[in-house]
Order: C-alpha cells, then structure tokens, then sequence
C-alpha cells in the first residue's frame, strides 16, 4: 500500500528549479494562480512551483526526483477537467507539472495515416496539421481550442464523432510515458497489428495520470471528409430519437458520424446567452437531434440519401419537421447549437451536472425517470438533457428551478447525484461516461465499481506507483 506524498521542502524546490532551468518553472504566486483552480472552480489548490519541462527526459528527471523524495506529483494539460483530475490539493505538498512546453509534432505520415504528437499539444493545432497533408484527427470537443493530447488521453475523451471513430483509447496506436519512478515507457509504434504480450498503452488511457504521464502519443488519422450532409430534426420524443438512429444506420452505414440529441431547454438557452444564435424552426418542438453523415469523397447523393431517409420518417408521422444544411454557412450554424450548450448553460448560472450512460435503447426510459426522480428532489428545476445519444452517453444537467439560489441548489446536489447515479446503476450504465474520476467521483467509483475491478485498480497502483506520487487524491481512494 502507498504511504503518500511527503511535505515540500525548500531544498527539493531548489533542485527541482535548477533541474529545470531557466524558462522551466514558475513559482510567483500570480504566475501559479491559473494552475490552481480547476474549470469548475470546484477546486482550488496550492502549490510552490509548477514545473514546465521542454522534452521527456526533463519529465523524467522531475519524475524521478520527485520520486525519491516522496513528492506528488499533479500533471496538468489544458485545464479543461470538469472533476478536478488536474487541480493539486490544499495541503501544498505537492508540485504541478504542466506539458504545455511539449507540443510538437514529431511526425505525420499520410501513407500510414498515422501522427506522433507531444502530450501538450492542443486538440485544435493537431486537427489543422492533419488537414495539412489531406486528413482528418477525428475527436472533436467543445473544448478543442484549448484541451490537450496528453488531457484527451489521460481522460480517455469522448465527443461528437464516438459514433464513427470512437474514443482515445480506439484513436492510440502507441505511447510515450514517464512511469513513476522515472523510467520511460517508449511504445510509440504506428502499427495496427502487434500481439507482442499486453497492451501496456491501454494502462494509461484514462487513467488520469495516476499511473504516469504521458508524454507523446501515435494516434490514427484518416481519410478527410469531402462529402457532408447535416440535418436538423424535431422529433416528438427520445424513443422517436433512438428508432430513427437505427434506421440511418441501417441505410447510411458506418457514414453516419455524429447523432446528438437536445431537448427544447437547450436550444432556448444557447439562443438567449450565445450571440448570432437562433431557433431555426417557425415553432417550438420539444426535442431535436443533429445528425450528420460523411464521405471521404464528395457524394452529391449523400444528402439525397439522408433527405430520403427523414422524408419517409415525415410522411408516417415519426418526425415532425426537417432542415437538412444546404451551404457551408448552415451547416455551422446547426453546429453551433448543439457547440453552445455548455457555455449557455454556464451563462445561465449554477446548474447540476451529470455524466452518464446507458445501453442506448434504455435511454429513453432512463431520461423519463430521471426527470422524475430530480423533480422530487428540486421540484421546478430545468432539465438539460442532452448529448451523443448515438454512443449512450447524455449530459443529465438540472439548472436552478425560478426563485431558488444557486446556494440552495448545490446543497441538494448530493441527493440529486445518488438519485441518478442509482437510476445509472439500475440500467447497468456508467456514471462517469466521459468525463473521467478526478478528484469529483472518487467515492462513486468505489460505490458502484466491480469489486474485483476495484481491487485490481488498487493493486496496479500499488505496484507502479507504491509511494503513491502521482496525481495524489485522484481516480481512487487510497487509505
């Protein structure tokens, strides 16, 4: 069993500062300020120094350092964690080692469709440099202008396009990690086939640095799409949402892309707080879904296809009204409806949030006793149901019902996450479908977890990590 990180001492920082030299760390108060407190603000830690290491092998003389001294270590990326996985603690005794200065391109190669990129490189920067040389990074995120590689990965991230490409743990062909008592672990092969003993890579996909850090990655790129077809549809009902999905996909194939459902709460949000934003429909509907369709080629049939597909669902009554994008300029602004939510919701005010998933025929039901289930508990909340219906995963959010506080509201926020995380546990879901542990989740993993799986998680960190150095607080309970 770990023992822990050990209290910061003046001489450790000194070694740690010189170790890293000039331009490699901050410690001035204002400086630390933005590493401290998480995208939430659920969280604010403290910390002497951040360090800021420019290649692996400064990450692996911190690691090591660190390591001998007993000192935690929390890895941070773009601080977009909506659980706290790369906030440190109170206590002080631990240091921040951020990878923004690791953000290069090592190499991309369009024959093999495959790019090997540092940890902190941005999501967005390594999307543009794949449609550089004609391909397509497929994880797309609402936070893409400023989450990281090495962030997606430690968090095994999700988004719009899981439907077609899946997640980070299906985007990785190899790793580079620094383990916790310094070694590298250097798999960063491009290649899709190799049966060469365990997959050590999947170790550290979502786990959150809780293992090692991961420094540089060999990710999977692909075909650019040329052809699209988008549309809006309003839709009578959450079941309606889930039968049309099984119909595009059985006449579309693998083209469709993404399929994300929203409740009329959403789209009323994103056009009261986002300018240029509005309700593109002549009436109000009570839910919508965005689907969207894509070809490596151009295929002026696609939308035809699509157009045919949801004329059928018009014509007996399962949909009620569709816009299908006809320009670049429509397509974006459907995009940027469902984009909006999170930053509305934000604008709105104090909000419970809930990650979760379900076998995606049972989210229907689950979406009608979940608002029952809140509704006892906040009577008058504001549902925000919304999210990638086509992988299962909803983001179950309640906003302040009129009259109450936010104080009021987050008060209630224990009652409200048992209530729907039992609810999870009854469809056999996931509570945390894409957003990780962190530090926020902590103890719903060992409620809900497998004992046996919870077991092995405890003894994989005890084995890699026994001083427990890494990413302390994080992920699992340690005693």
């Amino acid at each position: 069993m770990s023992t822990g990180p050990t209290p910061l001492d003046s001489q450790t920082l000194e070694q740690l500062r010189k170790l890293l030299g000039p331009g490699g760390y901050l410690d001035e108060p204002a400086d630390l300020e933005p590493f401290l407190t998480d995208h939430r603000k659920l969280y604010h830690g403290v910390s002497p120094l951040v360090a800021l290491p420019a290649t692996t092998t400064q990450v692996a003389a911190v690691v090591e350092l660190c390591a001998a001294r007993s000192v935690g270590i929390v890895p941070h990326g773009g601080n977009t964690s909506y659980c706290g996985g790369a906030t440190p603690r109170e206590s002080g005794a631990e240091i921040v080692l951020s990878l923004r200065r690791m953000k290069h391109i090592r190499e991309i190669d369009p024959l093999n469709n495959s790019v090997t990129v540092e940890a902190g490189c941005v999501l967005a920067d390594l999307q543009r440099a794949a449609e550089s040389v004609d391909r397509l990074f497929p994880m797309s995120l609402g936070s893409e202008g400023s989450c990281t590689i090495g962030g997606n990965l430690s968090t095994n991230a999700g988004g719009t396009a899981v439907l077609r490409y899946g997640m980070m743990r299906d985007l990785a062909l190899g790793l580079e990690v620094v383990l916790p008592d310094g070694r590298v672990l250097d798999q960063l092969q491009a290649l899709r086939k190799d049966n060469t003993g365990y997959d050590l890579k999947q170790l550290f996909i979502g786990a959150e640095g809780t293992l090692g850090i991961i420094t540089a990655a060999c990710l999977k790129l692909f075909p650019r799409p040329r052809g699209y077809a988008t549309a809006l549809i309003a839709i009578p009902s959450p079941q309606a949402a889930v039968d049309l999905l099984a119909t595009l996909r059985g006449t579309l194939g693998d083209s469709v892309t993404t399929f994300e459902l929203m409740p009329r709460s959403a789209l009323q949000l994103v056009c009261r707080h986002i300018e240029g934003a509005t309700d593109p429909f002549d009436e109000p509907y009570d839910w919508y879904v965005l689907a969207e369709a894509s070809l490596p080629q151009p295929d002026s049939d696609l939308a035809e296809r699509l157009q045919s597909v949801l004329a059928a669902g018009m014509e007996h009554g399962a949909l009620l009204d569709v816009l299908i994008a006809t320009s670049l300029a429509q397509r974006e602004a459907f995009w940027k409806l469902r984009e909006s939510i999170p930053e509305s919701q934000t604008r709105e005010g104090a909000s419970l949030k809930h990650d979760i998933s379900v076998p995606t025929q049972d989210l229907p039901a689950f979406i009608v006793e979940g608002a029952r289930a809140l509704e006892k508990i906040i009577p008058g909340g504001q549902l925000v149901a919304y999210g990638h219906l086509g992988d299962g995963n909803l983001h179950f959010n309640l906003g302040c019902p009129e009259g109450m506080d936010a104080t009021t509201l987050l008060g209630r926020a224990t009652e409200a996450r048992r209530a729907i995380h039992e609810l999870v546990a009854a469809h056999h879901g996931s509570f945390s479908a894409e957003h990780g542990i962190g530090r926020q989740k902590v103890a719903e993993l060992e409620r809900y977890e497998d004992p046996v799986a919870l077991a092995l998680m405890h003894q994989l960190k005890d084995l890699l990590d026994p001083a427990g150095i890494m990413n302390p607080g994080k992920v699992l309970a340690r005693k």
